[in-house]
């Protein structure tokens, strides 16, 4: 079977028959290479397996038979191995030959020399990255670095030293961590690295390897989840509760070692219509991903204060050469991490039933390319979980109203990501001083589609117009993670946590009322950032003309950035010219505080 698999389609010729009639002997031989390989047994199938023993015997030279495939030109693919359970469309491959393929010498190529070459990818058969780590390194010992998380979200880290190096892999069962740490050995010996099922494969942003992509985005999930559990006490305090966690990363130059975590956040509920607030108090939207970029925001605020004294050197931005604001130094970017798809376009799909993409690869297309449901605009529900489409007809939303009884709306996550990649995640305040800055990657822990997470990202805004520099369009790098996180069961708690680079510990919000657990107002909230825009305000030099009088309200401070005020109207126009619904704003009274 072995040969057959490595040579398929060799012809086993019966040489003779000896032996009495009642016991028989027969004899068959097979032709590999241009020489002849005999086997003798009381069955032809016998005599065939011997024959074909012999042919795998004269060529395999090495500790076992893995490496021997590999020498004589046999390679092995890997799949998708993230799943606790088998699936016959993921999984790694088994080796399979093309009768083409010549045979590896010892005289022209080495056993290692082989193995460590670049594999061609081929359509192969599952197998586990354990069983063919086991069979090219049999006896390897797997040593249990870790376990940290809560009981029902465990997180093992396992490691297997190869060559004198150390590779761990992690997961939520040790099973699947000795998987991890076996596919890392893979890929960084032998160079076989998983392949994607259609439609779950990162979309890249430059022409780096689909494993580095993959391996950032391993990486970015790796700080933001250590991070949780140190300030979580590894899942003992009663903060680790959490239906969804969000964070950002730093990077600089693309150096992990250099990796900060800016902020990690958890929450995923909208604060109650009656408690809004008319001087910026409250935290409207209490979802992770969304604190996570207030965060980010208090964040830049601390680095361009940095120029107001002499630390300027210590500082992530430059001033533009003659004055008129700052931009980011060249090599550093920021990664948002979210454990789930961000509510909204990019969660509504199913993930256990065939996509468009398996379609199309089956030749049958999308049966229904215009549904409605897909592309649009939708809003959060007040205090729960989940969304809904927006009207066609426009949304007015008022204060009275809505402090009569009318739900509070605010628009899904899904959406708010797409205006990040189109106005950049400093909101109109910081665009003051400094030029947009854009996600480079946003990576998913669980419930990762390509094509749906890039339609509600990026591919919505495709055909917009009158965008000008320093604008764009961003598309960043999408990526799910190797070790998928696990649902999070049960009902959604309701508080929320946040912690920033700089601060000494976590912040809990009543996502009811949008203010902390001491009913006070959060440190990220509208008024704290406003507060910190006026302290660099006519201090520090500005994109935008400054004022002669002093800036009436938070309202009028955000209308001063003229370019991005009429992008902000460009993008609302052209989703709602694209038949993707109208934008819901929130109250203007709520902007209207000094």
């Amino acid at each position: 079977m072995q040969l057959n698999e490595l040579r398929p389609g060799l012809e086993f010729v019966l040489c003779g028959q000896t032996g009495p009639v009642h016991a028989p002997v027969f004899h068959m031989s097979v032709e590999v290479n241009g020489k002849e390989f005999k086997g003798s047994g009381s069955t032809k199938k016998s005599a065939k397996s011997k024959a074909a023993e012999m042919a795998l015997k004269s060529f395999i030279q090495f500790p076992n038979s893995s490496d021997a495939y590999f020498a004589m030109g046999k390679f092995v693919t890997a799949d998708d191995f993230t799943a606790d359970v088998s699936d016959p469309q993921t999984g790694f491959s088994p080796f399979e030959g093309n009768a083409g393929d010549k045979l590896a010498s010892p005289e022209n190529s080495t056993p290692t020399e082989e193995l460590r070459k670049p594999q061609p990818q081929n359509q192969t058969q599952h197998k586990n990255p354990l069983m063919m780590l086991n069979e090219m390194r049999p006896g390897l010992h797997y040593k249990l670095e870790s376990e940290e998380g809560q009981s029902h979200s465990k997180l093992f880290v396992m490691s297997v030293n190869v060559e004198g190096t150390d590779y761990k892999g992690q997961a939520r069962n040790k099973k699947l961590a000795k998987a991890r740490a076996a596919q890392a050995v893979l890929s960084a010996v032998y160079n076989i690295h998983p392949s994607f099922q259609p439609g779950y494969e990162p979309i890249p942003n430059s022409a780096e390897p689909m494993q580095a992509h993959l391996e950032l985005a391993d990486h970015i999930h790796g700080l933001i989840f250590n991070k949780f559990n140190e300030l979580t006490a590894h899942g003992n305090s009663q903060y680790s509760r959490r239906k969804v966690l969000a964070g950002i990363v730093m990077t600089v130059n693309g150096d992990y070692s250099k990796s900060q975590v800016i902020s990690v956040t958890t929450g995923t509920k909208c604060i109650n219509g009656e408690y809004m607030s008319d001087q910026g108090l409250a935290l409207n939207d209490c979802h992770a991903e969304i604190l996570s970029r207030r965060c980010l925001m208090k964040f830049l605020y601390s680095q361009l204060k940095l120029h107001l004294g002499n630390r300027s050197d210590h500082s992530i931005f430059e001033q533009y050469e003659g004055g008129g604001g700052f931009r980011l130094k060249d090599g550093y970017s920021f990664h948002l991490y979210i454990s789930t798809s961000p509510c909204g376009d990019a969660r509504i799909f199913s993930p256990h039933e065939k996509g468009p993409a398996e379609d199309n690869k089956n030749g049958l297309g999308d049966k229904h390319p215009n549904r409605k449901t897909r592309g649009q605009l939708r809003t959060k529900i007040e205090s729960g979980e989940g969304t809904i489409p927006v009207k066609s007809a426009p949304i007015i939303q008022t204060w009275d109203g809505v402090m009569e009884g009318e739900r509070l709306l605010t628009m899904s996550c899904s959406d708010k990501i797409l205006r990040w990649n189109i106005l950049g995640i400093q909101g109109a305040l910081l665009s003051h001083f400094i030029e947009p800055i854009y996600l480079s990657s946003i990576v998913l822990g669980s419930l990762y589609h390509a094509s749906h997470l890039l339609r509600a990202v990026h591919m919505r805004l495709v055909g917009i117009e009158n965008v000008h520099p320093p604008f764009f369009l961003n598309k960043p790098l999408l990526s799910g993670i190797s070790n998928t996180e696990s649902r999070q069961p049960g009902k959604a708690p309701n508080f929320s946590v946040n912690w920033m680079l700089g601060e000494d510990g976590l912040e809990v919000t009543n996502t009811t009322t949008g203010k902390n657990e001491n009913g006070n107002p959060s440190r990220i909230c509208k008024s704290s950032l406003y507060t910190h825009f006026k302290e660099l305000y006519g201090r520090l030099p500005s994109i935008v003309p400054l004022s002669d009088e002093p800036i009436p309200t938070y309202q009028v401070a955000k209308e001063m950035v003229e370019d991005f005020v009429r992008l902000k109207y460009e993008m609302m126009a052209t989703l709602e010219k694209a038949g993707y619904g109208m934008w819901v704003k929130k109250p203007l009274e709520q902007d209207m505080f000094v």
